[in-house]
């Protein structure tokens, strides 16, 4: 066995030599990880408000999934879809009736469940909705971010994660996110096939749109027979309070259509917290009457669906609901949010918070090009709190949902002191 490296310093060196630098990261080095905590290869503890980006919303090394896990692998790990296994139907008999739909096509990352959305789209323009083959196009919006593919940053905005990387792909349109009317005018183009959005932007800092705003997206695809395509790889399995974000205020299973707040998307993507952190899974889902474009060698990858994934998501998504993961992010987001209001009325360094359960952000009351945000997180975590600006001058927070109250005020007290303290220093 591989001796580890007993020192943070070391550890990053030794990254720094080996490792492409495709990422900033914070100078901590992670060794242990439990509920909402996190320890240092020194045996600091820290609280984890990043959640490996919503990834772990179930909390570090759930015992319950864990156990999955290791039940799995030591029976069976990987077939390929060249054969059939006794977990994958199981896995896919249990995620659409969770999540009430017909179909499911099971991927391994969020970037692949995109690319899998793009690609079921297109196919069903061109063969449901008769659009000419190579003239469909996929309405995107602009802060958008849903992965690092080349196809993916085609119509992404991010130039440090486009620049220098094409020739791109075409077939998309950008628009202004938040904007009805804009999306009205694009879908008048006839060979619009669907609609990519995701409920709230979170790499561009918890960008929060008008209230109505998704029902206008899935009331104008059904008008102009377009595809409504939710990108809930960040947003969903309980992160916003409710199972999916397009719910609006639904603290049961998105299957339930009850509620007048749900919206339901025609195609959903999912991963992330689809498998608590465990293992990579992402999976999309849709209708016969969409999915059924996906045919033998047209779709197909060779770990998705294994049964070591399918086996972790199902105790996954299991969690969720037991442990009423949903109405504790909602609570606590809303005490968050409280707490960072009145606070900023101590503070010129904060302008605002905004966010949905518990994806959240603070803007920082300085230009986006300035390290005021990064040196925050450095006092941060100085302090015992992880978490890592976005968009330069914005902090996210987003703790996993297994969170308590008290450890909430904790670390409001944590991010209070921090602040107040720095700008003093200021």
């Amino acid at each position: 066995m591989v001796e580890l490296e007993s020192s943070s310093q070391a550890a990053i060196e030794l990254e720094n030599r080996y490792g492409a630098h495709n990422y900033h990261p914070l100078p901590v080095v992670l060794s242990r990880g439990e509920g909402v905590y996190v320890w240092d290869v020194e045996g600091k503890k820290y609280y984890d408000f990043l959640s490996a980006y919503s990834a772990v919303n179930q909390g570090h090394c759930h015992p319950r999934i864990i156990n999955a896990l290791r039940s799995q692998a030591e029976k069976l790990t990987l077939t390929s879809r060249a054969f059939y296994s006794n977990v994958l139907g199981q896995y896919e008999k249990y995620i659409t009736t969770y999540f009430g739909f017909d179909k499911v096509l099971p991927m391994n990352t969020g970037a692949e469940a995109v690319e899998t959305a793009l690609k079921i789209c297109r196919k069903w323009g061109y063969e449901k909705k008769g659009v000419p083959e190579n003239k469909g196009q996929i309405i995107v919006f602009d802060q958008n971010f849903h992965g690092r593919t080349t196809t993916i940053i085609s119509f992404s905005g991010d130039m440090t994660a486009k620049k220098n990387f094409g020739p791109f792909t075409h077939g998309f349109n950008k628009i202004a996110y938040n904007d009805t009317e804009a999306l009205q005018e694009a879908l008048q183009n006839e060979h619009v096939v669907g609609v990519l959005v995701e409920p709230i932007q979170g790499e561009a800092g918890v960008n929060v749109p008008n209230e109505d705003f998704i029902h206008n997206v899935a009331r104008l695809c059904k008008e102009y027979n377009a595809l409504f395509i939710a990108d809930e790889i960040q947003t969903g399995i309980a992160r916003t309070g409710s199972m999916l974000a397009v719910c609006g205020n639904c603290t049961c299973s998105s299957k339930c259509e009850r509620q007048s707040t749900y919206v339901r998307p025609d195609v959903l993507i999912l991963g992330k917290a689809l498998s608590g952190g465990v293992y990579p899974v992402s999976a999309v889902l849709a209708d016969d009457t969409v999915m059924e474009v996906i045919t033998p060698g047209t779709h197909g990858s060779t770990f998705g669906g294994n049964p070591l994934a399918g086996a972790v998501a199902m105790e996954a998504l299991q969690v969720v609901l037991d442990e009423r993961l949903m109405e504790n992010a909602r609570k606590l987001g809303e005490l968050f949010r409280k707490r960072m209001d009145d606070f900023i009325k101590t503070t010129d360094l904060i302008s605002m918070v905004r966010g949905k359960g518990l994806l959240n952000a603070i803007v920082i009351n300085d230009h986006p090009d300035s390290s005021t945000a990064w040196d925050i997180c450095m006092s941060l975590k100085d302090n015992g709190l992880l978490a890592k600006p976005t968009h330069g001058n914005i902090i996210r927070f987003a703790p996993p949902l297994v969170m308590t109250e008290d450890e909430l005020h904790e670390c409001c007290d944590i991010i209070e002191r921090t602040i107040a303290d720095f700008e003093k220093r200021s």
